[in-house]
């Protein structure tokens, strides 16, 4: 497992370097690190200013310039508008709060995703035992009773050969 953020060196001719692989990259690879869960620190390569803020931002704009969509002009006035500090962080704690919320929901919709599934399956089970149709074992019990017919059959297959050396 990784210790901590993956950190990139950001060259003055606005090359990137991934230490972690000791490849240059670009924009997009960086983006695909974070979405895929990676923490990245990028940072000068020469003052070791932390610079993360700054290509993330880039990454944003990149992103918006391929998709008609992109963020809503309102909240980006609004950024512009709250350029007093106070402003600034009310607006980044909102939004940092509309995505752990976001997040919050995805994660509920997730584990209610099993659970609708078990619960479907539930009345379906009830009803086939009723009629005496075989039931489904679950798939944790099938793949025991599995494990338990292979090492039934091996020891078949050893206590066999272990007769025809006799």
């Amino acid at each position: 497992m990784q210790q901590g953020p993956v950190v990139i060196r950001k060259y003055p001719n606005r090359r990137l370097y991934d230490t972690s692989q000791r490849k240059y990259v670009n924009l997009e690879d960086v983006a695909a690190l974070i979405r895929g869960g990676t923490e990245v620190k990028v940072v000068d390569a020469k003052t070791g200013e932390d610079l993360t803020r700054v290509v993330l931002t880039q990454i944003i704009v990149e992103d918006a310039k391929g998709q008609p969509a992109g963020l809503p002009l309102d909240l980006l006035r609004q950024l512009i508008i709250a350029s007093d500090r106070a402003g600034q962080e009310f607006i980044m704690w909102y939004l940092k709060s509309a995505f752990d919320a976001y997040h919050k929901v995805q994660e509920t919709l997730q584990s209610g995703l099993g659970d609708v599934r078990s619960a479907a399956l539930s009345p379906l089970n009830l009803m086939k035992s009723w009629f005496g149709a075989p039931v489904a074992p679950e798939p944790d019990a099938e793949l025991e009773q599995l494990r338990r017919r292979v090492a039934e059959l091996e020891g078949q297959v050893s206590g066999r050969r272990a007769r025809q050396k006799a």
